[in-house]
Protein backbone atom coordinates (compact mmCIF):
# COMPACT_ATOMS: atom_id res chain seq x y z
CA UNK A 1 0.00 0.00 0.00
CA UNK A 2 1.70 3.35 -0.97
CA UNK A 3 1.64 5.77 1.92
CA UNK A 4 0.82 9.48 1.76
CA UNK A 5 2.09 11.11 4.81
CA UNK A 6 -1.32 13.14 4.64
CA UNK A 7 -3.71 9.97 5.08
CA UNK A 8 -0.86 8.53 7.04
CA UNK A 9 -1.68 6.63 10.40
CA UNK A 10 1.01 5.71 12.88
CA UNK A 11 -1.14 5.73 16.40
CA UNK A 12 -0.85 2.28 17.56
CA UNK A 13 -4.12 2.96 19.48
CA UNK A 14 -5.49 3.84 16.63
CA UNK A 15 -4.46 1.03 14.76
CA UNK A 16 -5.96 -1.15 17.76
CA UNK A 17 -8.99 0.40 16.96
CA UNK A 18 -9.00 -0.68 13.37
CA UNK A 19 -8.33 -3.99 14.15
CA UNK A 20 -10.86 -4.44 16.87
CA UNK A 21 -13.62 -3.33 14.68
CA UNK A 22 -12.63 -5.28 11.51
CA UNK A 23 -11.68 -8.86 12.38
CA UNK A 24 -12.15 -10.70 9.46
CA UNK A 25 -9.07 -9.65 7.51
CA UNK A 26 -7.17 -11.19 4.60
CA UNK A 27 -3.98 -13.20 4.84
CA UNK A 28 -1.60 -13.07 2.06
CA UNK A 29 1.94 -15.10 2.07
CA UNK A 30 3.81 -15.56 -1.81
CA UNK A 31 4.94 -19.34 -2.02
CA UNK A 32 7.00 -21.17 -4.34
CA UNK A 33 3.50 -21.13 -6.40
CA UNK A 34 3.09 -17.78 -6.23
CA UNK A 35 0.82 -15.35 -4.52
CA UNK A 36 -1.97 -17.10 -2.33
CA UNK A 37 -4.51 -15.62 -0.06
CA UNK A 38 -6.94 -17.14 2.79
CA UNK A 39 -9.37 -14.68 4.79
CA UNK A 40 -9.82 -15.15 8.46
CA UNK A 41 -10.83 -13.46 11.72
CA UNK A 42 -8.17 -12.20 14.32
CA UNK A 43 -7.91 -10.65 17.69
CA UNK A 44 -5.27 -8.36 19.58
CA UNK A 45 -3.46 -10.35 21.82
CA UNK A 46 -5.21 -9.68 24.95
CA UNK A 47 -1.53 -10.66 26.69
CA UNK A 48 0.13 -7.20 24.79
CA UNK A 49 -0.68 -3.50 24.09
CA UNK A 50 1.47 -3.52 20.96
CA UNK A 51 -0.15 -4.41 17.52
CA UNK A 52 0.23 -8.16 18.31
CA UNK A 53 -2.57 -10.58 16.68
CA UNK A 54 -3.77 -14.21 17.25
CA UNK A 55 -6.06 -16.33 15.03
CA UNK A 56 -5.86 -19.55 13.16
CA UNK A 57 -6.50 -21.15 10.20
CA UNK A 58 -7.98 -24.36 9.34
CA UNK A 59 -5.79 -27.13 7.80
CA UNK A 60 -4.53 -27.43 4.93
CA UNK A 61 -4.39 -23.54 4.94
CA UNK A 62 -1.25 -24.10 7.52
CA UNK A 63 0.73 -25.62 4.86
CA UNK A 64 -0.80 -23.73 1.65
CA UNK A 65 0.37 -20.33 3.23
CA UNK A 66 3.69 -21.78 4.68
CA UNK A 67 2.46 -20.67 8.28
CA UNK A 68 5.21 -20.01 10.48
CA UNK A 69 7.92 -20.42 7.45
CA UNK A 70 7.58 -17.35 5.80
CA UNK A 71 6.35 -13.62 6.13
CA UNK A 72 2.80 -13.40 5.71
CA UNK A 73 0.78 -10.17 4.91
CA UNK A 74 -2.38 -9.71 7.33
CA UNK A 75 -4.24 -6.53 5.25
CA UNK A 76 -7.01 -5.02 8.04
CA UNK A 77 -9.79 -3.59 5.63
CA UNK A 78 -12.20 -0.49 7.46
CA UNK A 79 -14.81 1.72 6.59
CA UNK A 80 -14.56 2.29 2.49
CA UNK A 81 -16.70 4.26 -0.33
CA UNK A 82 -17.35 5.92 -3.02
CA UNK A 83 -17.19 10.03 -2.84
CA UNK A 84 -18.53 11.93 -6.20
CA UNK A 85 -17.30 15.06 -7.02
CA UNK A 86 -20.47 16.62 -6.50
CA UNK A 87 -19.58 16.91 -3.30
CA UNK A 88 -17.11 19.06 -4.10
CA UNK A 89 -19.62 21.82 -5.66
CA UNK A 90 -18.94 23.42 -8.98
CA UNK A 91 -14.99 23.00 -9.07
CA UNK A 92 -13.05 21.23 -11.76
CA UNK A 93 -13.02 17.50 -9.51
CA UNK A 94 -13.17 13.56 -10.09
CA UNK A 95 -14.54 10.77 -7.65
CA UNK A 96 -12.51 9.02 -5.44
CA UNK A 97 -12.79 6.14 -2.76
CA UNK A 98 -12.33 7.10 1.19
CA UNK A 99 -10.78 3.71 3.02
CA UNK A 100 -9.34 3.23 6.07
CA UNK A 101 -6.76 0.11 5.89
CA UNK A 102 -3.77 -1.22 7.80
CA UNK A 103 -1.02 -4.08 6.06
CA UNK A 104 0.37 -5.82 9.05
CA UNK A 105 3.69 -7.74 7.90
CA UNK A 106 5.85 -10.60 9.86
CA UNK A 107 6.74 -14.21 10.20
CA UNK A 108 3.98 -15.86 12.69
CA UNK A 109 4.94 -18.22 15.83
CA UNK A 110 2.84 -20.97 15.73
CA UNK A 111 0.81 -21.64 19.08
CA UNK A 112 1.05 -25.06 21.25
CA UNK A 113 -2.75 -26.68 21.25
CA UNK A 114 -3.39 -25.51 24.96
CA UNK A 115 -3.02 -21.54 23.87
CA UNK A 116 -4.55 -22.14 20.05
CA UNK A 117 -7.51 -23.46 22.85
CA UNK A 118 -7.60 -20.14 24.57
CA UNK A 119 -7.55 -17.94 21.27
CA UNK A 120 -10.31 -20.14 19.77
CA UNK A 121 -12.67 -20.19 22.99
CA UNK A 122 -11.72 -16.28 23.18
CA UNK A 123 -12.88 -15.59 19.25
CA UNK A 124 -15.89 -17.80 19.96
CA UNK A 125 -16.92 -15.47 23.36
CA UNK A 126 -15.79 -12.30 21.55
CA UNK A 127 -18.59 -12.52 18.78
CA UNK A 128 -21.07 -14.76 20.16
CA UNK A 129 -21.50 -11.56 22.89
CA UNK A 130 -22.61 -12.10 26.23
CA UNK A 131 -26.50 -12.53 25.67
CA UNK A 132 -28.90 -14.81 27.57
CA UNK A 133 -27.95 -17.51 24.88
CA UNK A 134 -24.83 -17.12 23.99
CA UNK A 135 -23.29 -20.14 22.69
CA UNK A 136 -19.67 -20.53 24.27
CA UNK A 137 -16.86 -22.81 22.75
CA UNK A 138 -17.19 -25.67 25.64
CA UNK A 139 -21.28 -25.32 26.09
CA UNK A 140 -23.44 -28.26 25.98
CA UNK A 141 -23.82 -30.39 23.52
CA UNK A 142 -19.89 -29.27 22.84
CA UNK A 143 -17.48 -31.28 25.24
CA UNK A 144 -14.10 -31.44 26.08
CA UNK A 145 -13.28 -34.22 23.37
CA UNK A 146 -15.37 -32.53 21.03
CA UNK A 147 -13.29 -29.22 20.94
CA UNK A 148 -10.02 -30.69 21.28
CA UNK A 149 -11.12 -33.04 18.05
CA UNK A 150 -12.10 -29.56 16.75
CA UNK A 151 -8.11 -27.30 17.49
CA UNK A 152 -6.31 -30.30 15.96
CA UNK A 153 -8.23 -29.17 12.74
CA UNK A 154 -6.80 -25.74 13.01
CA UNK A 155 -3.30 -24.39 13.33
CA UNK A 156 -3.32 -21.41 15.78
CA UNK A 157 -0.85 -17.90 14.83
CA UNK A 158 0.68 -15.01 16.79
CA UNK A 159 1.77 -12.48 14.75
CA UNK A 160 3.75 -9.22 15.89
CA UNK A 161 4.16 -7.31 12.99
CA UNK A 162 7.99 -5.98 11.83
CA UNK A 163 6.27 -3.60 9.27
CA UNK A 164 3.57 -1.76 9.35
CA UNK A 165 1.93 0.09 6.58
CA UNK A 166 -1.63 1.87 7.84
CA UNK A 167 -3.22 5.08 6.12
CA UNK A 168 -6.78 6.77 6.96
CA UNK A 169 -7.83 8.38 3.53
CA UNK A 170 -10.78 10.66 4.42
CA UNK A 171 -10.56 13.70 2.69
CA UNK A 172 -8.39 15.38 4.77
CA UNK A 173 -7.13 17.89 1.82
CA UNK A 174 -10.42 18.99 1.39
CA UNK A 175 -11.76 21.81 3.56
CA UNK A 176 -14.38 21.39 6.73
CA UNK A 177 -16.81 22.64 4.42
CA UNK A 178 -16.42 20.04 2.20
CA UNK A 179 -15.48 17.21 4.32
CA UNK A 180 -19.47 18.25 6.05
CA UNK A 181 -21.07 17.98 2.41
CA UNK A 182 -19.38 14.49 2.28
CA UNK A 183 -20.29 13.21 5.78
CA UNK A 184 -23.79 14.60 4.60
CA UNK A 185 -24.20 12.60 1.58
CA UNK A 186 -22.66 9.01 2.91
CA UNK A 187 -24.75 9.64 6.47
CA UNK A 188 -27.31 7.89 4.12
CA UNK A 189 -26.06 5.13 2.49
CA UNK A 190 -22.48 4.34 4.15
CA UNK A 191 -23.12 5.29 8.07
CA UNK A 192 -19.96 3.48 8.96
CA UNK A 193 -18.17 5.64 6.65
CA UNK A 194 -19.40 8.46 7.52
CA UNK A 195 -18.78 7.74 11.38
CA UNK A 196 -15.52 7.37 10.79
CA UNK A 197 -15.07 10.39 8.99
CA UNK A 198 -16.89 12.41 11.64
CA UNK A 199 -14.52 11.01 14.51
CA UNK A 200 -11.67 11.94 12.15
CA UNK A 201 -13.03 15.24 11.34
CA UNK A 202 -14.00 16.19 15.31
CA UNK A 203 -10.56 15.27 16.32
CA UNK A 204 -9.12 17.38 13.77
CA UNK A 205 -10.25 20.84 15.16
CA UNK A 206 -9.98 19.38 19.29
CA UNK A 207 -7.67 21.61 21.20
Amino acid sequence: MRQNPSFAMTDVDEIRRLIDLNPWVTLVSHTDDGLVASHYAVMLDDTRDDLTIVGHVGKPDDAILGLGERELLVVVQGPHGYITPRWYGDVPAVPTWNFVSAHLSGIPELLAPEENLRVLERLVDRFEGDDDDARGLYALPNDAAFVERLERGTVGFRLTPTRVTAKRKLSQNRSADVVETIIDGLSSHNAPLAAEMRRAADARVRP
